[in-house]
């Protein structure tokens, strides 16, 4: 499993209609090829800052799977308009579990 995790800038005054978005995207996402989950947070200390953790089943099950597709132009129409900059995305494995 991979992890993508997007750090996403909303506009100033956009924070309601990007989460109405994302929460609209999620049939995207659910039948996207293999992935597993997603979750939305909102930073405290900034709450224009929102994290996107989505769990795949591989690194190309985003990267080529799914941004090639027409569901990522979809996501992209639901919360695009939103972004003050481009999201910042980055992948992880799980290497610990504490508890």
């Amino acid at each position: 499993m991979v992890v993508e995790i997007a750090q996403i800038e909303v506009k100033q005054g956009m924070e309601a209609q990007f989460e109405a978005g994302v929460a609209k995207a999620v049939p995207v996402f659910r039948r996207a090829k293999g992935c597993k989950s997603l979750e939305l947070a909102r930073s405290v200390e900034k709450p224009r800052r929102y994290r996107l953790f989505i769990e795949w089943e591989t690194l190309e099950n985003h990267t080529v799977d799914f941004r090639g597709s027409t569901d990522f132009q979809e996501w992209r129409k639901l919360v695009g308009e939103c972004f003050e900059s481009p999201p910042e995305v980055e992948h992880v494995n799980q290497v610990l579990q504490g508890f």
